[in-house]
């Protein structure tokens, strides 16, 4: 298993920043794993880490070849970085322009998200959990 966050230099914690800073609405609950994916819940249910578990578990293994081997490389705009998602628009994971060689094309630094995925989609741990259901963040 790799570092407990995306970034080799960050901290479970700094991931956690590096989402809060990232995800585009107030109200969204998102679940962090192991190996920095993220699972945004959209229509969240009771038990937020295994609703996420569930879907990272049926999501996140990449099958080359198949729609789970695709890859989209979304470049941020207001934040360093790239997120990658897959065939799950709602599972996604991020990469830090520290973590490549500078000139990177889409295809490497997709190629290190969607590895991120995989590892996590084979074996989900969640790290950290963000309720933010009822107008208010409930770490769990």
């Amino acid at each position: 298993m790799q570092n407990a966050s995306s970034d080799a230099n960050s901290t479970p914690q700094q991931m956690v920043e590096h989402w809060r800073k990232i995800i585009q609405g107030d109200a969204k609950s998102w679940v962090l794993f192991a190996n920095g994916t993220c699972v945004i819940l959209m229509l969240p249910e009771s038990d937020l880490a295994k609703q996420a578990t569930d879907l990272l578990r049926e999501w996140g293994p990449v099958h080359i070849g198949s729609p789970a081997g695709d890859f989209t490389v979304s470049h941020l705009s207001n934040y360093p970085g790239w997120v990658i998602y897959g065939h799950h628009p709602d599972i996604i994971n991020y990469v830090s322009p520290t973590e490549v060689p500078a000139n990177s094309g889409d295809a490497s630094i997709g190629i290190l998200g969607r590895g991120r995925r995989n590892l996590d989609g084979l074996d989900p741990v969640a790290v950290h959990v963000e309720d933010r259901r009822n107008g208010k963040i409930a770490l769990r």
